[in-house]
């Protein structure tokens, strides 16, 4: 709502007050002069401005009027304003006329309240976003078109905190019972074991309780699922770990129920605790979009609102609750709120919005409700009224009161009651009448939960009503602008002081109808929302509409399968989330004491500017610093006495004890095991032993105490986020390939990604065992090994060969990738087919690259990948960069070309005439794949051959070091650059200088030859020595 805030008072013209001064001093014309003076010398520049005729008057006048107009254009834009004020007002009055002006005389002193009008919540259109990418998907990018393969159902995760019996559990196993008819798979994850357990077992759908470690990261890869569903509250524990890279990109959808948060949130902003504010919006912007209910939750947790909130109205929660008070309450309830037993308890309620007009919708229903009471004056019943509105420290109580007062009301028969006991009220009552005009955009829960109750109601009829209350049959409605029907809906409905039978059926019917209401629209929201913010890859088949759920699922909620445990509710619900909320903020309150600079939010882009010309300068320091190395190390230099050559070899010895253990024991091994990772999500699937070294492609999320290596100092290029994520683990191979000798000394080198071990595809002891074994006795010679195969890739359900698999997870356009490239790379002009065959249905390939090869042959393949990748980087990256889209995906991917690069390693290692040993991951069993004598006769060796690599690699190098070409290229970042030519040209420069010295030291002995000696000025005479003194001393 708007506001408008009243204008500070002009200050006073100094000339004024000069004038003032001179008046009021009248002595002396001395003082009168002095006053004068200081009067013209005070005026303002806007005073001096019109007064010495600077500006026109008639430009003044004008400039006002513009002002003014402009004032009440805003004016008129402002909610709230007065225009809209009078507009209300006029409502009000004709409300009052079409009433009946004698009958409401008592409310006059209420006319200048909104009515029904106060507050309106218009809900974000989040899906017209998610809508405008979807459209994109199955477009042509450029000239190529994508194409979808769909060879497997999409994937979803369902994550609890617990597995208690509560509403949302009851919501999710109806949601996905429907959304796996319609053809999702679905796996349920949750931290606790429980009743509910059994029940995800009976609807089929695999369950796994999983623990933590003390950072909050579960052993999970998030990454294998298109879309993840947190539930509850409860579950913000599971955020911690999405928020971490890899895994901030994964579609996260967030249903909250609770209001626990929210009261919470109102007292920071009261304290003035914005970091805690600040920290949750910060894990409310982590999902993709934040699922309530009603209107009335995105409301409350609008402190903390990042623009993703979403409402899916319909929940089982209403009749979940109800059921359980009345099974937990079955003694008399009337006593609990000061009723006698034969009391008639009439409880209005209304919306759960305390807006303006409320005390005047809640006036014209106690109007409405005052001739009933003269149908009790006959019976043993009283007539009590319950006004069910606000919160318990609230001054509502008095304007109830007030109301009931002028109304003329008997005392104690109409009374204010909190909405905390809500359920007590609605329990207790006989009849419930819903008093707010206010039109909302769902069915209010009070009205609904009265329902579930099984108590007769009757209600305006506002649009949302009419829509699920039938007049006369669940329900009794009334015209909003005929208030007076209300009387005469209660003299039908009650008599004597009872109930009519009309009215418990009706009531009946309600409850009923109230226990599945609004169930189809919950599981088809559901699925209408999966359906617009899901990005499926190509390989993934879209499923059906939401539209298409059988009715026979989306009628009901799932109440059967909780019949037999529908007791088994968690104790102390409350206090498990107040508990679990402080753990969380525990959690934040670490982090920022951690990491301080994060509080100064203004500044952090300035601060990360700094940071990163920092790092730059940095890196050119230490580029010159190893240049400077490399030129040393090249040049003969002398080694020094033996002194210095055992001191030297001392100092070595003393730097060897200090390395790290695990240092130590890959010094003396065959194999060195890299695993690549990016962000902190990664730590649980990293290995700890001296088989295997950490490489992590970001400075950031680096393993705190590890001899991991840093992939962005050994490669600047992977500080380019763009190229670290199209690349991926090929940043990790050209950073380890570069000046290799400095950081790896074994004679074979291996990868393996974390998303192996995710799997349990990584090498068993037993299988690493194997695997050494087989290197040091040389049993396959220079051959690669690989132990993640195609055919087990879940990607692979059909079981497809090489180049229909690549198409499948490449929207249909590797081939023509693969072929542009090498055309491109070889510099082929004409149009023969440059694509390299593969075996259609022989043997398995190597995928997640997870594979060991020979150092030397490691450093064959980095050549051939260098031009290979600047090749296909040629071919996307404008359009890539333009659009964010690449043919190779069907939506906008960051990741572009790296599920290609994945395949890559088994095109050079089959056409390059390698051996392909498939390792099994768990007993460490070989089997070669392709022999070398099957494929004799398809293999392009002279094209895949290190000489004719070594030839390319060096025309590359020789045209940067001649020409200095300016255009964008990659391939010099990738890696070193070297040719013969780049040796000739140092060997001449460290000739030159040798030269360069030795002439400086043959002038400077011929400037020494040269120069004037200056004759001695003397001759020094030794004196004689004394006689006596040699008597003495012969004397002694």
């Amino acid at each position: 709502m708007g506001s408008l805030e009243s204008r500070s008072p002009f200050k006073k013209d100094h000339h004024l007050q000069g004038s003032s001064s001179v008046r009021n001093t009248s002595s002396s014309s001395s003082s009168s002069n002095v006053s004068r003076i200081w009067g013209e010398r005070n005026r303002s520049r806007f005073a001096r401005l019109v007064f010495f005729r600077k500006i026109n008057y008639l430009q003044l006048i004008c400039a006002v009027v513009v002002f003014f107009f402009f004032v009440f254009l805003i004016q008129m834009s402002l909610p709230g304003s007065v225009m809209d004020d009078a507009r209300k007002f006029d409502e009000t009055q004709n409300l009052f006329r079409t009433n009946g002006e004698g009958n409401f005389r008592d409310l006059s002193f209420l006319k200048d309240l909104d009515f029904g009008e106060g507050v309106n919540f218009e809900p974000l259109k989040i899906l017209a976003k998610f809508q405008k990418d979807a459209k994109e998907v199955n477009q042509s990018v450029g000239s190529r078109e994508v194409i979808r393969f769909g060879y497997r159902k999409p994937k979803l995760a369902l994550v609890f905190a617990d597995l208690w019996v509560d509403p949302h559990q009851i919501l999710m196993v109806t949601v996905a019972t429907a959304l796996r008819e319609i053809g999702y798979e679905i796996e349920v994850f949750s931290l606790e074991d429980g009743p509910v357990h059994a029940i995800w077992r009976e609807v089929g759908l695999p369950l796994s309780v999983i623990t933590a470690d003390e950072n909050m990261k579960f052993s999970v890869d998030w990454l294998n699922y298109n879309g993840i569903l947190v539930n509850s509250l409860k579950a913000v524990g599971f955020l911690s770990s999405l928020m971490q890279e890899p895994f901030r990109n994964v579609p996260l959808v967030w249903t909250i129920d609770e209001q626990t948060l929210a009261l919470r949130l109102r007292q920071y902003v009261s304290s003035g605790q914005t970091e805690l504010v600040d920290n949750w919006r910060k894990v409310f912007s982590r999902a993709t979009v934040i699922v309530f209910r009603n209107y009335i939750l995105p409301m409350v947790y609008s402190a903390c609102d990042p623009g993703n909130y979403f409402v899916i109205p319909g929940s089982p929660a209403e009749a979940w609750t109800a059921e359980n008070f009345m099974a937990s309450h079955r003694d008399n309830l009337h006593l609990k709120i000061g009723y006698a037993q034969d009391d008639f308890v009439v409880a209005v309620v209304g919306s759960q919005i305390l807006y303006r007009g409320l005390w005047l919708d809640h006036a014209f229903v106690l109007q409405a409700l005052y001739p009933v009471l003269r149908d009790f004056s006959s019976s043993s019943s009283r007539l009590k009224i319950v006004i069910l509105a606000g919160h318990s420290p609230s001054n509502y109580s008095s304007a109830v009161e007030t109301i009931a007062r002028t109304l003329k009301y008997p005392n104690e028969t109409v009374k204010h009651v909190a909405v905390d006991g809500a359920d007590t009220v609605l329990s207790t009552a006989d009849l419930v009448i819903y008093g707010s005009f206010l039109e909302e955009h769902t069915l209010p829960d009070t009205l609904l939960k009265a329902m579930c109750f099984g108590k007769p109601i009757i209600a305006p009829d506002l649009p949302m009503i009419r829509k699920y209350v039938t007049d006369r049959v669940n329900g009794y409605l009334f015209r909003k602008e005929d208030i007076g029907v209300l009387t005469q809906i209660m003299s039908q409905l009650v008599s004597n002081g009872k109930l009519s039978l009309s009215a418990r059926d009706a009531a009946s019917r309600g409850k009923h109808a109230a226990k599945n209401l609004m169930a189809s629209e919950s599981v088809e929201g559901y699925a209408l929302l999966l359906e617009n913010i899901l990005a499926l890859p190509s390989e993934v088949a879209i499923p059906q509409a939401a539209k298409q759920i059988p009715v026979e699922l989306n009628a009901e909620w799932q109440w059967h399968h909780f019949e037999a445990i529908k007791d088994a509710h968690s104790p102390n619900e409350t206090r498990r989330i107040y508990k679990l909320l402080d753990k969380v903020e525990k959690q934040f309150n670490h982090t920022f004491k951690e990491n301080p600079v994060a509080s100064y939010t203004i500044n952090d882009t300035f601060l990360y500017g700094i940071w990163e010309e920092q790092k730059y300068v940095d890196m050119v320091n230490m580029r010159k610093r190893r240049e400077d190395e490399e030129l040393k190390d090249r040049t003969d230099h002398p080694r020094g006495i033996w002194d210095e050559v055992y001191r030297n070899a001392r100092r070595a010895d003393r730097t060897l004890h200090e390395r790290d253990e695990g240092e130590l024991e890959r010094t003396g091994q065959p194999l060195c095991i890299y695993e690549p990772y990016f962000g902190e999500g990664t730590w649980p699937f990293l290995h700890r032993t001296s088989l295997y070294r950490g490489i992590g492609l970001s400075t950031r999320g680096r393993r705190p105490g590890a001899d991991d290596i840093d992939a962005t100092s050994r490669l600047p290029l992977l500080n380019n986020a763009y190229y670290r994520d199209v690349l991926e683990e090929y940043g990790a191979f050209f950073a380890i390939a570069n000046r290799i000798d400095r950081i790896h000394k074994n004679a074979w080198v291996g990868f393996q990604s974390w998303r192996a071990t995710a799997r349990m595809k990584s090498l068993s002891k037993t299988a690493e065992r194997s695997l050494l074994d087989a290197i040091e006795a040389r049993r396959h010679g220079d051959a690669l090994y690989f132990w993640a195969g195609l055919d087990m890739d879940l990607r692979n359900h059909s079981e497809q060969d090489f180049w229909s698999f690549c198409d499948a997870i490449n929207a249909g356009n590797c081939q023509f990738a693969i072929s542009e490239a090498l055309k491109k790379m070889y510099g082929l002009k004409h149009n023969l087919s440059s694509l390299p065959p593969m075996p259609l249905h022989e043997g398995s390939w190597s995928l997640m690259h997870c594979w060991a090869l020979p150092t030397k042959s490691f450093l064959e393949f980095v050549m051939f990948s260098r031009m290979f990748v600047d090749a296909l980087d040629a071919q996307f990256y404008d359009e890539h960069q333009k659009t964010g889209r690449c043919c190779l995906s069907l939506s906008k991917d960051k990741h572009c070309y790296s599920r290609l690069l994945e395949l890559l390693i088994n095109v050079w290692a089959y056409h390059s005439a390698r051996r392909m040993v498939y390792v099994d991951p768990e007993m460490g069993s070989m089997q070669e794949q392709h022999k070398l004598n099957d494929r004799r006769g398809r293999m392009w060796v002279k094209w895949f051959q290190f000489s004719t690599l070594k030839t390319m690699d060096e025309d590359l190098a020789e045209e940067l070091d001649s020409e200095h070409p300016k255009r964008r290229w990659l391939w010099p970042s990738t890696g070193e650059v070297f040719w013969q030519g780049i040796y000739e040209k140092e060997r001449d420069l460290r000739n030159k200088e040798k030269e360069r010295k030795r002439q400086q030291s043959k002038d400077k002995i011929q400037r020494m030859r040269r120069r004037a000696r200056q004759k001695a000025l003397g001759k020094y005479v030794k004196p004689a020595e004394d006689s006596n003194s040699t008597t003495v001393n012969l004397l002694r």
